[in-house]
């Protein structure tokens, strides 16, 4: 792969993106959102191929799944006002469909061509298939890294303006914003285990979720930035101040420096 054929993915996604764009205020929130965090979502790949020294092809190859990974989104939003893939449709094969009828990828080799479908497809799963060889799993586990990276910055963001300003907030509130917290959803966190969307029963257990993610991080340097830009703490700032939050704070946090500590040594 080369350089000319992503300077060509990009033009060709911010064609296709412009295309969404229109007179209804909150769909063109919501697409100005999925845009940002793809061209974001590739800064944070450049930064994990750098800290893990991957050479130029592996770097064209990240950079061009972490653009189109979430292509599927824009469809998704347009035609359900939506993006949970469980209510709608799964947005990982609705975005591969996007590319196969656009012909995106054809210009590039066969094998590159599949290593970023399959990244593509993957990176929305709880979890990744056991039997992935090792070139399918390192690009699957570098998305599925930086995309939690920039998401940790939308919510954080997200969460900010619907705090500080929630009349006017234009992106979309999928679960009910009452008091509270499911027991079980704090009692996944505190087993170390990440949170299933489908057992998600208001806003705070979706907070609370977001907090798991840092069991699904494939790469210390991840974890490391997740740490220094202090989302974990900040997202446990939009959680009710009680003891079973307590226990989840000190359970994340101590794991995150635990990890840390044992990747450092």
């Amino acid at each position: 792969m080369e350089q000319a054929h992503l300077d060509k993915f990009k033009i060709w996604f911010d064609d296709y993106v412009a295309g969404f764009y229109g007179d209804d205020e909150t769909i063109n929130a919501n697409i100005k959102l999925k845009e940002d965090h793809s061209h974001r979502t590739c800064k944070e790949i450049l930064y994990l191929v750098s800290e893990l020294g991957l050479d130029e092809n592996q770097k064209l190859i990240s950079q061009t799944i972490a653009l189109l990974h979430d292509v599927g989104r824009f469809e998704q939003f347009v035609k359900y006002r939506m993006y949970s893939d469980a209510k709608s449709v799964d947005h990982c094969r609705l975005g591969l469909e996007v590319l196969e009828k656009n012909r995106v990828l054809d210009e590039i080799e066969l094998e590159e061509k599949q290593l970023i479908q399959k990244a593509i497809e993957y990176h929305g799963r709880k979890e990744l298939p056991p039997d992935l060889n090792d070139r399918y799993l390192l690009f699957s586990k570098l998305i599925r890294d930086a995309d939690k990276l920039d998401a940790f910055h939308v919510v954080m963001t997200y969460y900010r303006q619907y705090r500080d300003n929630p009349v006017n907030f234009k992106l979309g509130i999928e679960l009910p914003d009452e008091p509270g917290y499911s027991e079980h959803v704090v009692n996944e966190l505190l087993s170390g285990r990440c949170v299933d969307n489908r057992q998600l029963r208001i806003l705070n257990d979706l907070k609370l979720s977001l907090l798991g993610w840092v069991y699904d991080v494939n790469f210390e340097p991840t974890l490391k930035r997740i740490k220094e830009c202090g989302y974990l703490e900040e997202l446990l700032g939009f959680l009710p101040a009680d003891g079973n939050i307590g226990l989840v704070r000190e359970k994340i946090l101590g794991y995150v420096d635990f990890k840390l500590a044992s990747e450092g040594k």
